[in-house]
């Protein structure tokens, strides 16, 4: 006999504020216990000293991550000049200084280098596996770390103000697996002055927005109360904004949700596409592709 799952099968999307000095980790389990969850997972993994946009998935809405995890994310950081860490932020031991400061000017010149496909060697203290260790491990170990320089796509990078001569605060969209940390340091090796982190907030996880993430405070004081954290969860399908919608009858969903695939009918079906919504009456119901007027279901999504 299979073992029962603890929790309740509950489905769909919170957007959390983390806050500061919390990892991504405990708010998931955080997160999961407050609404008695089977299951839960995150997309995109925020600093425990970052704050801000942290989606995260309870039940079926967990076979979206993915297409999240790999949306457009904006944040906002800023840099201190004159210092480098070893960490690339705050919390690092200082490696470098310098008394040299940059200007408006100087730093608007060097923007347009990082904008478009850009080769970004991520920090040293980062969660990415060097021969099966993470690198965050080795190096705390005093071992030497060596990453290999890896493209990322920056679609916008602007600076929002320059409170005094030692920071600078920015502003950036960016593509999946993008180091803010590794941005400072390159500007501030670009610049003759090293620089690091010093605050970091995450804005935006396509499709979800700052305005929408809701603080952890808010979300404990209502423990216990799990009619009110439900109301606070978002459709699966809201996590799949700009993807191709195909409307199930009642007949197809049912076939669908079993894992077969149906024929397509009518002048609007698509021909050949990749990973397709079938939606039925608002709900997503499996994520497909499209092939020769047949839509063949890859990720189903259970009823409830």
């Amino acid at each position: 006999m299979a073992r029962r799952k603890k929790g309740r099968r509950i489905s769909g999307w919170l957007v959390l504020d983390k806050p500061y000095d919390f990892g991504s980790t405990p708010s998931v389990g955080k997160v999961r216990w407050l609404f008695q969850a089977q299951k839960a997972g995150h997309a995109g993994t925020l600093d425990p000293l970052a704050t801000g946009v942290l989606p995260i998935a309870l039940g079926e809405a967990t076979k979206t991550v993915p297409y999240v995890t790999d949306g457009e994310k904006a944040y906002r950081f800023t840099v201190r000049w004159g210092i480098a860490t070893n960490t690339d932020d705050a919390e690092g031991e200082v490696t470098e200084r310098s008394d040299t400061r940059p200007n408006r000017a100087e730093i608007d010149a060097i923007l347009p280098d990082f904008i478009g496909a850009v080769a970004q060697v991520p920090p040293a203290f980062s969660a990415i596996k060097i021969d099966g260790k993470r690198a965050y491990a080795e190096a705390r170990a005093g071992r030497e770390v060596v990453l290999e320089a890896r493209e990322v796509d920056i679609s916008e990078l602007t600076i929002v103000e320059m409170p005094d001569a030692d920071h600078t605060v920015f502003e950036v969209i960016c593509g999946k697996g993008t180091y803010v940390r590794a941005l400072a340091r390159d500007f501030g090796q670009r610049l003759g002055c090293f620089g690091h982190v010093t605050a970091l907030r995450r804005t935006f996880v396509e499709p979800f927005e700052e305005a929408d993430a809701i603080p952890l405070e808010h979300l404990l004081s209502l423990e216990g109360d799990l009619e009110a954290l439900d109301a606070l969860l978002v459709s699966p399908l809201v996590s799949m904004e700009g993807f191709t919608q195909l409307r199930l009858s009642q007949d197809e969903m049912r076939r669908v949700r079993l894992g077969n695939s149906i024929i397509l009918r009518g002048r609007d079906a698509p021909l050949e596409e990749n990973d397709v919504c079938a939606v039925y009456k608002q709900a997503l119901v499996a994520i497909g592709d499209v092939e020769k007027g047949s839509f063949h279901p890859r990720r189903v999504l259970a009823e409830g």
